[in-house]
């Protein structure tokens, strides 16, 4: 027993590692690199065999990719073996800028986010990581534009817009010490039917009396300045327009507020864009109602401070507008009123960086609004990175405040960020190809909102070292038909062969082929192989570790004899189908052990001296005397007596050898049945003993015994011993008790019916002569009545 479950664990763990080495050549093998460059772009654990004399007859140049592991089992020492690695260095950690209030600094000078500019080296398959750091610097600078719809609806809203920039600065103040402010506003495109094109309605758009300003797409108001009271008096100055449908040309003011960041005054620090409206949006397709077909280019058409090609080109699409704010990162706050909130909460989950607030019906409130909703957008910090190279993936694993972690999408964010947080990611870059073109690319991560980046420079590793020294032209190369590198040759565009000693041309000759056909044979590389300029290539197997080799492909080592499932018993190597076995062992499956231990018996003889061993086992040459050392004798008297120890602390963990069980009693297999007529019977294949036997419980176990062909000893027991019970005094004391106490209650129950039958006869009885009593009716002599008659002396009888 112990010996088969050492031979399974065996073949489990090579099984196991035979799977592992098949799934990790397989990416190498079926790769069919043809260079060092090729071989280490199939996967991360593909090395390529430098040693000239690595390949085996018959076997391809692409042999030398394989696993690592595998090369070296193959013969290739670690000197031998391409096998770079990527790597990484930084070039630029500033470390991050510790500022306090008041604290005046060029916006340009302060940092909050670290490493600022790395370099990799990507090998395909292996992924590169680093650590980002960010924290919020403390009275950071913002620079907040507004932008307001100035259609009719809105008059009362400008009323309230008048006084916002002294009133915002002093609010601001409490954030931040450099704040600057601007002025927008927008109606819409000016053709028709968005509006009346008619003079009269395009000098005042307004009906009644109303003074109204000419209809018009965008206007800058005033540029970014840090002066409250001058947007005070500018916005002040500003008067209503109209038009004519109830969705406004506000996306064509976000666009050019986005890319004409020259003329508004952006600075690279916080960029925030209040948008304040109390109606829908136009967006692109809608310009086709006014014949504008032309699709919007995002670029900047300000003269004097007006858009000047709402009439040429179309509304921008939502998705535009995203590329313009992140590229120029600025976050977006929607003041909108309450009846299009659901609208623009839609717009802002396609925005990232974006914020939605309710507006009053007259702006009251815009203020706070604004406050609030830079509170939320700031709290928030959102990675995105820049288009990445054809082949290049980027994975992110978020540490935000109070252990917080994110992954996959969630790790590029964090939420809850104050100032003077520090939060930081997890990022990885893996290449899985090399690019067509340039060997270095650079990508870009920032987070949303901000003017800082890290940038990194990707550099691929798409070649080995030993290629830059390659002997191009080399005589090794069948006359310089080829370049020698790596230790093989790597053949001009039109030959091939391992040499380049063929042209394509003369790939499919019959001359070829006549030397790839062994003496006698019409069979082309024993049909394991091509024929390639007259040499043998051998196909490759599925399975990396099954291998045609030879001259002629006529060798493998997978087709020797097997022994316990295993090719040459495990214990030998398959070569040309032939096993080689290792020392100690011989055989056609390398299945006969030549150590004559196992057949030494305790008197320290060979086979007890009835037999010879051969094979590592004894064949006894007594035929009374079987078992491993020609020790058991079955017709001999005592045999169940001899093995009656060994059979209870095997089967029953009992008797006298339980403490050396594993020691003496490992020589037999035991089965166990359920009954006596479950035991094998006599007249079977092997003799068989029938054993009854005695345990220390004064119990009788019954087991047979036998010994069959193969020198195995075979015992069956039965599970349940057959033991002679005494009896059980509690119970039968208990039962008489019982019986006593039972017939004593039924006795008295019995005399308790009679009692109560008898008592019921006494009463009926009593009743009846109570019924026939008869009483006298006369006078009682004893009775004397209460009343007295008194006759008046008197009286006269008138």
């Amino acid at each position: 027993m112990a010996h088969r479950a050492v031979l399974c664990f065996g073949l489990l763990l090579y099984s196991i590692l035979c799977a592992s080495a098949q799934q990790g050549g397989t990416e190498c093998l079926k790769a069919n690199a043809k260079s060092c460059g090729e071989c280490i772009q199939a996967g991360p654990n593909c090395g390529w065999c430098t040693k000239v004399d690595f390949l085996q007859e018959g076997e391809p140049t692409s042999a030398r990719c394989d696993d690592l592991a595998a090369l070296k089992s193959k013969g290739c020492s670690e000197e031998d073996i391409q096998n770079p690695r990527g790597s990484k260095r930084k070039l630029k950690d500033s470390p991050i800028t510790n500022k306090t209030k008041g604290e005046r600094m060029d916006p340009a000078n302060i940092t909050q986010i670290r490493p600022q500019q790395l370099v990799f080296q990507l090998r395909s398959g292996e992924p590169q990581t680093f650590n980002l750091t960010f924290r919020r610097a403390e009275d950071y600078p913002i620079d907040l534009y507004y932008l307001m719809d100035l259609s009719y609806s809105m008059k009362d809203d400008l009323e309230n817009v008048k006084s916002l920039g002294t009133a915002l600065m002093t609010e601001m103040e409490k954030i931040t010490s450099d704040f600057r402010i601007g002025f927008g506003s927008f109606v819409e495109k000016t053709v028709m039917p968005y509006i009346s094109t008619t003079p009269a309605k395009l000098h005042n758009p307004c009906t009644g009396d109303q003074n109204c300003t000419s209809p018009f797409s965008y206007k800058n108001v005033l540029n970014l300045t840090s002066d409250g009271k001058l947007f005070n008096d500018l916005v002040g100055k500003q008067q209503i327009s109209g038009n004519l449908d109830s969705p406004e040309g506000g996306f064509d003011a976000i666009m050019q507020v986005a890319v004409c960041g020259e003329q508004i005054g952006w600075r690279n620090v916080t960029r925030l864009l209040v948008f304040s409206t109390d109606a829908g949006f136009h967006f692109a397709g809608d310009g086709k109602l006014g014949g504008i077909v032309l699709p919007n280019d995002g670029k900047c058409h300000l003269h004097d401070n007006m858009y000047t090609m709402s009439h040429y080109y179309d509304y921008p699409s939502i998705a535009h507008l995203v590329q313009k704010l992140s590229e120029n990162n600025i976050q977006t706050i929607f003041a909108v009123t309450l009846d299009f909130q659901p609208v623009y909460q839609e717009l802002k989950n396609l925005i990232p960086k974006s914020a939605v607030g309710t507006l009053s019906a007259n702006s009251s409130n815009v203020i706070q609004l604004i406050i609030d909703s830079y509170n939320s957008l700031s709290s928030e910090l959102i990675l995105e990175n820049s288009k990445l190279p054809e082949g290049v993936t980027i994975s992110y694993k978020s540490f935000c405040k109070n252990g917080v972690k994110g992954v996959g999408e969630d790790g590029r964010k964090c939420s809850n960020i104050s100032i003077g947080d520090q939060v930081e990611f997890e990022i990885s870059v893996t290449a899985h190809k090399c690019p067509k073109k340039s060997q270095t690319e650079s990508i870009k991560i920032k987070p949303l909102g901000f003017t800082e980046e890290v940038e990194i420079i990707l550099q691929f590793i798409c070649e080995c070292e030993c290629q830059e020294k390659g002997i191009s032209n080399s005589p090794k190369c069948h006359h310089g038909n080829g370049t020698f590198e790596c230790g093989a040759c790597r053949c001009n565009d039109g030959r091939i062969g391992k040499e380049c000693e063929c042209s394509t041309d003369e790939v499919n000759s019959e001359d070829m082929d006549a030397y790839c056909r062994k003496e006698n044979s019409s069979e082309i590389c024993s049909n394991n192989g091509d024929c390639i300029c007259g040499q043998c290539v051998c196909k490759k197997r599925e399975n990396p570790n099954e291998i045609y080799s030879g001259k002629y492909c006529e060798c493998d080592n997978f087709n020797c004899d097997r022994s316990n499932g295993l090719i040459c018993g495990g214990k030998g190597q398959c070569k040309c189908r032939v096993c080689e076995c290792f020392p100690n062992y011989s055989g056609s499956a390398c299945d006969c052990s030549e150590d004559k231990s196992t057949c030494l018996a305790k008197n320290g003889q060979i086979c007890n001296g009835r037999g010879n061993c051969d094979c590592g086992r004894c064949k006894c040459t007594d035929p009374k005397f079987q078992g491993p050392t020609c020790e058991l004798c079955q017709t001999c008297l005592g045999v169940c007596s001899d093995h009656r120890e060994c059979v209870q602390c095997r089967a029953f963990q009992k008797g006298e050898k339980v403490a050396v069980c594993h020691e003496q009693c490992m020589h037999f297999n035991y089965t166990m049945v359920e009954s006596r007529d479950l035991l094998p019977q006599p007249g079977q294949a092997d003799p068989i003993t029938h054993c009854k036997e005695k345990d220390p419980d004064d119990c009788w176990f019954y087991f047979t015994y036998s010994v069959n062909s193969r020198n195995e000893v075979n015992v069956t027991v039965v599970k349940e011993p057959e033991c002679q019970n005494a009896p059980d005094i509690i119970p039968i004391v208990a039962g008489v008790v019982a019986g006593i106490v039972l017939i004593g209650l039924a006795l008295l129950l019995i005399w308790k019916l009679l009692m109560v039958i008898h008592d019921r006869r006494e009463f009926a009885k009593f009743e009846k002569e109570k019924m026939n009593a008869k009483w006298d009716t006369g006078e009682n002599p004893i009775y004397k009545s209460a009343v007295t008659t008194v006759v008046n002396p008197k009286y006269e009888g008138k």
